[in-house]
């Protein structure tokens, strides 16, 4: 019965710190006027595709470049890259649905079909016909798809550390937003830190996390809807097509940061095997998103591999 008593007492004290927890982690949404106000500039246009004011930027000259983020970022990942092409490029960049300032989509559905319909919707509102395109993770994986589906509109094709092949490990996040209740939990009650995790496993260099970059990721991520967003997507069924990438013909840089922990390296080079006339370049000391940890380097690759095509 002391047993019991004491048992009884730890799970009630254990419940109690849980919510306690749960109490000081609570974080309210933040509008979408506050967003715009800290998170759009003077470059910043919205576009209505498919019932949504998509963001986008619009900035250079020359051919046109159009980059994709990944899960969880926002087009401020390509800033560093903008500047540095956009003497070169016409950079065309905008926040996917369900992140960044965009927000919900309207149907609250995720899949890669549905990313294809936004982008090529934006492209199409913006006259850009033809185009050379890049994605890093999620975006990759539209990036190649998008290239499988309008072959024509697409000069050629940039992969930075692209989803596509089926992995073993999900990261902790995703992990997170699949586990049932606590991904009901995190819809309110997002703690920084988790942030910050996330920025530890895509960063190979934890001295570029600023306080500003996690700020920057933390409220993008608070904005009205986005949690809710977020959750739908990870929900969403991610079509099996890795048999398609072998169906990309355009030809494509692979460019793969040696310490990625989301996507392993051996997928840079199943890519590369994959795609007929594909080239490949491994950063050294970078992680998930080399284009944010070294933007110098990962953007001449770039820019080299574009004139050449």
């Amino acid at each position: 019965m002391k047993i019991f008593s004491g048992l009884l007492k730890l799970l009630i004290g254990v419940l109690f710190l849980i919510f306690i927890t749960l109490c000081f982690s609570f974080r309210s949404e933040i509008s979408s006027e506050k967003i715009k106000e800290k998170y759009c500039d003077a470059e910043s246009k919205f576009a209505e595709v498919l019932g949504i004011p998509l963001h986008y930027k619009i900035e250079g000259k020359g051919d046109t470049l159009v980059l994709i983020h990944g899960t969880a970022a926002s087009l401020h990942t390509w800033d560093d890259w903008t500047e540095i092409l956009k003497d070169q490029f016409t950079i065309v960049r905008f926040d996917l649905p369900a992140f960044g300032v965009t927000g919900a989509a309207k149907n609250n559905s995720y899949t890669v079909q549905d990313y294809l319909n936004h982008v090529d919707g934006l492209l199409q509102q913006l006259s850009i016909n033809k185009f050379h395109i890049a994605g890093n993770s999620l975006g990759g994986r539209i990036a190649w798809n998008y290239a499988n589906s309008y072959p024509e509109k697409v000069k050629s094709l940039i992969l930075l550390d692209a989803s596509g092949y089926p992995i073993d490990k999900a990261p902790f996040v995703i992990k997170l937003a699949k586990t049932p209740i606590l991904n009901k939990i995190i819809k309110y009650c997002t703690p920084s830190f988790f942030i910050e995790k996330n920025l530890n496993e895509v960063y190979y260099k934890d001295d570029l996390i600023t306080d500003q970059l996690v700020e920057r990721y933390y409220e993008l991520s608070r904005k009205e809807g986005n949690r809710q967003a977020f959750l739908d997507r990870v929900e969403s069924i991610v079509e099996a097509r890795s048999k398609q990438i072998k169906d990309v013909r355009q030809p494509t840089l692979v460019i793969w940061g040696e310490y990625d922990e989301w996507i392993p390296l051996e997928c840079a080079h199943k890519f590369d095997q994959d795609i007929q006339d594909s080239e490949l370049k491994i950063i050294e000391n970078s992680g998930h998103v080399p284009m944010e940890e070294d933007p110098e380097t990962t953007a001449k690759i770039a820019a080299d591999f574009i004139l050449q095509h």
